[in-house]
């Protein structure tokens, strides 16, 4: 049995967790972006319909990632727990985006297990998405404050 620290198999990477995907074509980055927005767990209290992100796509060197946005917090070594309910989403959504003609997925093995039932997750559809408020717990390309740090700062 491999132990396992936040859902990264110990003495592997944050990196090497990522699920890498190879794009259909020149589109499909944005295509998966907003995808991405549509594609989380829902909040129906107080009679606003929530939805909250659960994956992102990463674009680093010419590669592509599809990442829980806590595997997000990990890569800027912040404190997160990663658990195998979040890696059951990630699966399904990656899945559900390869199944959807979207991207491929570099390394197969890394989706078969977990996955999550579709009633742990909300897919809304594009028509319906003003129905909805969008909400993002990670935003790629903010500065998160370090504490270790005191030169770090939080973009307002």
């Amino acid at each position: 049995m491999i132990a396992v620290v936040n859902g990264v198999p110990k003495g592997e990477s944050v990196l090497d967790s990522l699920v890498w995907v190879k794009l259909k074509d020149e589109s499909s980055f944005l295509k998966i972006k907003e995808t991405l927005t549509r594609i989380g767990i829902p909040n129906r209290k107080e009679g606003v319909n929530t939805l909250y992100q659960s994956c992102h796509i990463l674009h680093k060197q010419g590669n592509y990632a599809i990442v829980h946005f806590k595997q997000l917090f990990a890569l800027d070594r912040k404190p997160y727990d990663f658990t195998e309910s979040d890696k059951a989403r990630l699966n399904t959504i990656v899945h559900l985006l390869r199944e959807w003609g979207l991207c491929d997925v570099v390394d197969e093995t890394k989706i078969i297990e977990p996955r999550a039932s579709m009633s742990e997750i909300k897919v809304i559809s594009f028509a319906d998405k003003d129905n909805w408020t969008l909400s993002s717990k990670y935003t790629i390309g903010k500065r998160y404050k370090n504490p270790n740090n005191p030169n770090t700062r939080d973009d307002q």
